[in-house]
């Protein structure tokens, strides 16, 4: 049985994931004009870079002067990435932002050490403090990030109990403030999720909290992204992250700066639920003259489809 959604929201994460894996810095002018033609296609979130360290992605070291450059669009909202107090503190310190409450909790002990330097539990520590941090600030807790929620290119297997004991605790901390619950998003950080995975792990969530919402954060990585999006639709997920003509990947996934293995593309995932009858509320022509620029700055040929063959005319 499907329970399609009416109604589907893409979060665009191009700016960020997909420019931080290329080798060479591409200027805050050229990635501001392309947050402005992502904002004028209707998307309602677009996250624009990250503040971390430099030394280890340089090419965000920028971050702030792009938000700096942008032209914001009322109902579009302007995020970002951090990865510990230091980097929330910056972004915070950024003009035309939107500040996400989220929390990022990891699934196995050698991908945390590698993206954030420490252990899973130590992650687990600081995620509390963050929750704490964003209610003195007047900041919505939102979402819970799963990270490698499908399988680890380190570890491989990561079992099903592992991810909702990391929902469990996301939620245990909302619950302990007397706080709303966040939407769950589980995160195939590598790309190593099929559909009847999406399924098993989203049904497991369910059964965990039935009031909890759920969003995905899928990777394209063995070509299996929109049939696991199709998957996570059929279970009623609403909420995608997704990133213009494909492009992106996690700097330490083994795929990572493989031209093509990208998140999912936001045009043809949007082409999708606008031929199933999901309504997104983005306006598609413009969203491929967004992946066309995309395509100009970065100088190669992009992994996006309807780009390359347009809308069908009759």
């Amino acid at each position: 049985m499907s329970d399609l959604p009416k109604r589907v929201v893409f979060h665009e994460e191009g700016p960020r994931e997909g420019f931080q894996i290329e080798r060479q810095q591409f200027s805050a002018k050229d990635r501001a004009e392309l947050v402005d033609a992502l904002a004028a296609s209707g998307l309602e979130q677009v996250q624009v870079g990250s503040f971390v360290s430099p030394k280890a992605i340089p090419t965000m070291a920028d971050t702030r002067d792009v938000f700096a450059a942008i032209n914001p669009r009322s109902g579009t909202r302007y995020t970002a990435l951090w990865l510990n107090e230091n980097g929330y503190r910056r972004a915070a310190d950024a003009p035309n932002i939107t500040l996400d409450g989220k929390i990022l909790l990891y699934t196995t002990e050698p991908f945390s050490q590698r993206n954030n330097g420490c252990s899973v539990e130590e992650m687990r520590r600081r995620q509390s403090d963050w929750v704490d941090l964003y209610v003195g600030d007047g900041v919505v807790y939102e979402q819970a990030y799963v990270l490698t929620a499908f399988g680890c290119n380190f570890q491989g297997e990561v079992p099903l109990s592992d991810v909702v004991e990391s929902a469990d605790y996301a939620l245990q901390l909302a619950r302990d403030r007397s706080l709303p619950l966040p939407r769950i998003v589980l995160a195939d950080t590598v790309g190593r999720a099929n559909p009847e995975e999406i399924k098993r792990r989203i049904g497991a969530i369910r059964d965990l909290e039935p009031n909890a919402p759920i969003g995905l954060h899928l990777h394209d990585t063995r070509g299996m992204g929109a049939a696991n999006l199709y998957a996570a639709l059929e279970m009623g997920v609403d909420m995608f992250d997704s990133s213009i003509a494909g492009l992106g990947g996690c700097p330490y996934a083994k795929h990572a700066n493989t031209h093509g293995a990208g998140n999912i593309c936001t045009e043809d995932m949007v082409l999708m639920c606008s031929e199933m009858g999901i309504e997104t509320g983005i306006d598609l022509p413009a969203l491929i003259e967004a992946a066309l620029m995309a395509e100009r700055i970065i100088g190669r040929p992009l992994a996006g489809k309807l780009m390359h063959t347009g809308l069908a005319t009759n």
